[in-house]
């Protein structure tokens, strides 16, 4: 191959598959936005979809006050203790249950049962307990997410090698060793899974129990603006939340492949 031509080669822009992935995102969202904001006022009545212009300006103001930030910062207190309950209780709970097929099989069809329950119909039974502080936002988010890190770190503790624990056993481990150093290294594929999945879930209980009863936070804030018939403040609520939530997913996801570096 000649000079010119390796030249040529090197000169050609290389994106990785990470770079081509955030790139293609970006175009999407630059193509969908650029879609509603065309759409809003010739196609569809701004009054019930507002625009991404509209929905702008509703940000800045609320980011200029400092409403946004106050409210935000209530829900995601809210979510974080919630999370970190739920998803303790969860683990806690998949390793204890997993251990014992007896257990397992006993507790199991309860367990789905209740997660069969909606958990947003619970928000008032949790208000009449709780009250309207921060109670009941933080359980409706735990139990929220502590089914989705109970059952997928479950799945993780049942996938375990037994020949693993069996050699492990026959070496003399006891209970907690098997399960400190096997069993739970083996699922922790499985818990971050659920972690991952969770997260949103605790942020949509806590939402949901805010737009009951509450007086700040960002289901309180998409609550006021949607009585005022204001759909622009509705989505912008709606729109930080989303954003809340992706950098927390992505995060999750970081800390998952710097644990999970030697594979």
């Amino acid at each position: 191959m000649s000079t010119e031509a390796l030249s040529d080669t090197r000169a050609e822009p290389m994106l990785g598959q990470s770079g081509r992935v955030w790139l293609y995102r970006t175009v999407f969202v630059i193509v969908m936005l650029t879609a509603w904001q065309a759409a809003s006022g010739t196609l569809l009545d701004p009054f019930w979809v507002s625009s991404p212009a509209a929905v702008l300006k509703t940000l800045v103001e609320w980011t200029a006050s400092g409403q946004l930030a106050y409210h935000l910062l209530i829900t995601f207190k809210e979510t974080a203790a919630g999370f970190v309950l739920g998803a303790t209780a969860g683990v806690l709970f998949a390793l204890m249950i997993g251990a014992s097929d007896i257990l397992h099989r006993t507790v199991d069809p309860f367990v789905t049962a209740v997660y069969g329950v909606p958990k947003v119909a619970l928000a008032p039974l949790f208000i009449m307990w709780f009250g309207i502080g921060l109670a009941p936002k933080i359980v409706l988010a735990a139990i929220s997410v502590f089914f989705l890190v109970f059952f997928s770190t479950l799945r993780g503790v049942r996938e375990v090698d037994l020949k693993m624990v069996d050699a492990l056993r026959t070496m003399g481990a006891g209970r907690f060793a098997v399960q400190r150093m096997v069993i739970f290294p083996s699922a922790l594929p499985w818990l971050f899974t659920g972690l991952k999945l969770g997260l949103p879930y605790g942020f949509v209980g806590a939402v949901a129990a805010e737009m009951m009863a509450s007086n700040a936070g960002i289901g309180y804030l998409t609550q006021n603006s949607a009585g005022q018939l204001d759909t622009a403040g509705v989505f912008a609520a709606l729109f930080a939340l989303m954003v809340v939530t992706t950098l927390l997913n992505e995060a999750l996801g970081r800390l998952e492949s710097w644990i999970f570096r030697w594979r």
